[in-house]
């Protein structure tokens, strides 16, 4: 009998950063206006990370920081949108396409609610999905942990994957 491939995945990704003068704030392929940015080997982009390992997690691959280690000089600095490309890329060459997204960030601050709908609109546009497939929320962590102290901040993403058939 032929394995065959399940007709739906479901992948969990989560990152968190340290927040650090001297460093852009980019969240979800945005630059925030803020004091502060994600101290990170690439660009820091914790909701791209997270949404990236989701993705490779639902198809049981390694994660982000086996393909894009930290300890190699090539990756410094990198746009962590060619992550999401790789992660993309993994999807297809698997034979599955992108249902959802559930993306949530957890900040303290600056406030992410204005920047919601832009974030949306850049990953839709990117992952070529309808608006509805991405869920984006923020939240606070009331003032509790690094979080809540406003030294980080963190990102959880949910995906759901279906068997591409036109494939």
């Amino acid at each position: 009998m032929k394995n065959r491939l399940p007709l739906i995945r479901v992948g969990h990704g989560y990152d968190l950063h340290r927040l650090v003068v001297g460093r852009k704030l980019i969240l979800g392929g945005i630059e925030i206006p803020h004091n502060k940015g994600l101290l990170g080997h690439s660009d820091g982009d914790c909701l791209i990370h997270a949404l990236s390992d989701s993705l490779l997690g639902a198809l049981g691959l390694p994660d982000i920081g086996c393909l894009f280690p930290d300890t190699k000089a090539e990756f410094k600095d990198m746009d962590s949108m060619i992550i999401l490309k790789k992660a993309q890329h993994a999807c297809i060459t698997n034979q599955y396409k992108i249902s959802n997204l559930d993306l949530t960030i957890v900040a303290q601050e600056p406030k992410i609610n204005p920047y919601i709908e832009t974030i949306r609109e850049k990953l839709s546009k990117f992952l070529q999905l309808e608006g509805n497939q991405v869920g984006i929320k923020a939240t606070t962590n009331e003032g509790l942990g690094p979080i809540g102290k406003k030294e980080a901040i963190a990102c959880f993403a949910i995906c759901s994957l279906e068997l591409d058939t036109k494939n």
